[in-house]
């Protein structure tokens, strides 16, 4: 479930902007898909080093 451009939009006007362009949604969108996606992928890591099948909390704090 990526994160899509109408999320980063809403994310960038709950921080103030007035008004989003379509690039800077879907620019903000991709930075957030891969930062999450890279976090998701360390934190199981850290889970399989565990010998956990379950990905938790701490394994996403640690995943920062």
């Amino acid at each position: 479930m990526p994160i899509t451009k109408l999320t980063a939009k809403k994310i960038l006007k709950d921080v103030g902007a007035e008004r989003v362009s379509e690039s800077a949604a879907a620019e903000l969108a991709g930075i957030l898909n891969r930062l999450a996606y890279q976090m998701a992928k360390k934190a199981v890591k850290l889970a399989a080093h565990a010998k956990r099948q379950t990905v938790k909390k701490a394994d996403i704090e640690l995943a920062k």
